[in-house]
């Protein structure tokens, strides 16, 4: 049944078999006496609003008469409203939320009204985006949250907002939100036409579903493909720069494109502080960051070549190694690492501080005392531990991850030629990583080269004006003076 047909019982008919309302308690007919004839509301228990339901069938009781869909919907003092011809689009808009109404006035057709709340948390502050100062808001699991967050902060009429509906039985909300002007309307396109013409199963995962949807390859390169973040000062700052955000319902994560490394150096404590404090910060978190990928390589390759060492760095070389080789203690202690992650995160609440440090504490000692790890080696891969929290993508920490331990193993199989073939490997597969087709690569502003973009990336200035930061012409945007 591709439109709605005239015999009003027959569409009613049809529209409950197909929802199943007499399967499914949550699912409601609800047959009234409005407008001068019938009326029959479909509509999902959890998600209408009771009193606005109850306020607006006692309106419609008190209607005498109504002349087609247009009269209905002009009488209505409801905001939101719209006529549908196909039962399909009726169907999927009851069953995301909306009200449903069939009636013998207009047989033809069928209104929705969109009654829904849905169940949702506080904007509180997301835990893996902390700021000292500024905003303590966060993104949640509600789509219409997230943009009245990024309405909020930018009333620009310039600031888009497109719909798509996507993945099949789900039928996940996705936004895409950007800038006209500023943002490049030839990415924009790309992107939306990527957004038409995925076909996946469902977005039970959101943004994660979405972005696997969108890049299918370079499934073995662990760097995160694409960028998110669940701040809504971000995102906002990231817009008026001329990124593009997806905004996927379900999921408090917001997609950033395009991706580029140089770009996780940032966070947004960096832009509450002076330029200085963020600058200097910055620089911490990227050296930090690049110790992190080289420091227990390098360590082991110095003591394997013990004999070159300059008298001033023989305190490298560990006094007793360990009754395991060094090589087998570096890998235990990575994945003893991870096991002490999740056990953390499966740990109650209550106890999942107290256990993963006494944890820690107690292993490590017990691993020393009898001999089997070196206290050097607790020492650099508690640094490793403490330095992945330096930035707040996990995916990227554990891309780092990952390469520290091929460049380990490279070093124990051939040296120094290892270790410098690590590095190189570890350039090739950020260079070479798949992302959604941008402007630029994955290394930008390395590659291609831009001085301006990296030194903003590496130092933190003074915020441009914002017609040099969005690229607008004089005229384009007048103070309030001038206006």
């Amino acid at each position: 049944m591709k439109i709605f047909s005239e015999d009003y019982t027959l569409n009613v008919e049809r529209v409950g078999q197909e929802i199943a309302v007499s399967d499914n308690f949550d699912i409601i007919e609800r047959q009234i006496l409005g407008f001068g004839g019938e009326m029959t509301l479909f509509f999902v228990d959890g998600f209408a609003k009771d009193a606005e339901m109850q306020k607006l069938m006692q309106f419609f009781g008190g209607q005498k008469e109504c002349h087609g869909a247009e009269d209905f919907i002009k009488r209505l003092p409801y905001i939101e409203a719209d006529i549908c011809k196909s039962p399909t689009e009726f169907i999927h808009g009851v069953l995301s939320g909306q009200c449903g109404i069939l009636s013998d006035r207009f047989p033809d057709r069928a209104v929705l009204l969109d009654v829904r709340t849905y169940p949702s948390r506080s904007v509180g502050e997301p835990d893996s985006d902390r700021v000292m100062q500024g905003a303590h808001d966060g993104f949640v699991e509600t789509l219409i949250t997230n943009t009245a967050l990024l309405r909020r902060r930018i009333r620009d009429p310039r600031l888009t907002m497109r719909h798509f509906n996507i993945g099949g039985s789900s039928g996940t909300d996705v936004v895409l939100c950007y800038m006209r002007g500023v943002a490049d309307e030839n990415y924009v396109n790309i992107v939306a036409e990527k957004l038409r013409k995925i076909k996946p199963k469902s977005l039970t995962l959101g943004s994660q579903s979405l972005s696997e949807s969108l890049i299918r390859t370079g499934w073995w390169n662990p760097f995160p493909k694409i960028r998110t973040t669940e701040r809504p000062d971000t995102g906002a700052a990231q817009v008026l720069e001329g990124s593009i955000l997806v905004i996927c319902d379900t999921s408090p994560q917001v997609m950033i494109l395009p991706t580029s490394l140089p770009y996780y150096l940032q966070q947004t404590d960096d832009y509450y502080f002076p330029p200085l404090t963020g600058t200097y910060l910055r620089l911490v978190r990227s050296f930090i960051l690049i110790l992190s990928v080289l420091i227990t390589p390098l360590w082991y390759l110095l003591v394997e070549n013990a004999e070159i060492l300059p008298e001033a760095l023989s305190f490298l070389i560990p006094d007793s190694p360990g009754a395991i080789p060094l090589i087998l203690q570096l890998f235990l202690t990575e994945i003893a690492i991870d096991g002490l992650k999740i056990a953390s995160m499966n740990t109650p609440d209550m106890l999942s501080n107290s256990l993963s440090v006494v944890s820690a504490l107690i292993l490590g000692d017990f691993a020393v005392n009898v001999g089997w790890i070196c206290e050097d080696v607790i020492l650099y891969m508690a640094f490793v531990a403490i330095a992945n929290f330096a930035q707040q993508n996990r995916e990227l920490g554990y891309a780092f991850k990952f390469f520290r331990m091929i460049i380990l193993a490279l070093v124990y199989l051939f040296g120094l030629p290892g270790f410098i073939g690590g590095i190189v490997l570890f350039c090739i597969a950020a260079a070479s990583n798949s992302t959604v087709i941008g402007p630029h690569s994955y290394l930008y502003p390395l590659l291609p080269f831009n001085g301006k973009a990296l030194a903003r990336l590496v130092f933190r200035t003074k915020k441009a004006d914002f017609r040099e930061e969005v690229g607008l012409s004089q005229s384009d945007a007048q103070t309030p003076d001038k206006k």
